[in-house]
């Protein structure tokens, strides 16, 4: 469920001390109900083959819509992710979280994890269009409990981005991030029942 910016800006997260350069596109609760070491498990599951993500087909369209223009219009070469022309959020970070674990990059999709602590993980992508950022907080509900709450923030690159963001958002909203959504939550449960 989509939920308001505020559920990302009001909470002490770590993240906010190096993206004031970054605009939330949206903030959503995951159902993962779960007790407060959590966050590792669900990034465990983020670090899987892909085997048990399911989304919907519309999912699979719009993303192999976008892998395909970003193809022939050179979108995600090496030129545009990660380097000296687009530094890693990594480099920003203060050394305590340097020096702590970084978390897995992501297998089924292009995104490299920046850091991990016990209640946030972030993860990353940089091409021609934006460079992005996945935030995920383990929310602290009260009485043992918690979920995840997921909050993609980016900052866009040129006039491409500029354009490409703003007309990409109303498929992200309606087909792409709930599709996402709802996979990671059957995941969760499918992993907490087994």
């Amino acid at each position: 469920m989509r939920i308001p910016n505020s559920a990302f800006t009001e909470r002490p997260w770590r993240f906010h001390e190096f993206v004031k350069d970054f605009a939330i596109e949206d903030v959503w609760d995951l159902d993962t109900p779960g007790g407060p070491d959590g966050l590792a498990h669900l990034v465990n599951q983020f670090d899987s083959d892909g085997s048990d993500f399911k989304p919907s087909p519309m999912y699979k369209l719009l993303f192999a819509i976008r892998w395909r223009l970003g193809a022939v219009l050179k979108w995600d070469g090496d030129e545009h992710g990660v380097g000296p022309r687009n530094p890693s959020l990594r480099d920003r970070l203060p050394a305590d979280l340097l020096d702590a674990p970084r978390g897995p990059d992501m297998k089924v999709v292009p995104l490299k994890s920046v850091y991990q602590t016990s209640d946030e993980w972030v993860t990353e992508v940089v091409n021609k269009t934006v460079h992005a950022a996945m935030h995920i907080g383990w929310v602290d509900d009260g009485d043992g409990r918690y979920h995840a709450q997921m909050t993609v923030l980016v900052k866009t690159k040129g006039r491409l981005g500029k354009i490409y963001m703003p007309l990409i958002l109303p498929f992200r909203r309606v087909f792409v991030t709930p599709s996402l959504v709802k996979a990671i939550g059957r995941s969760w449960h499918a992993r907490s029942a087994g």
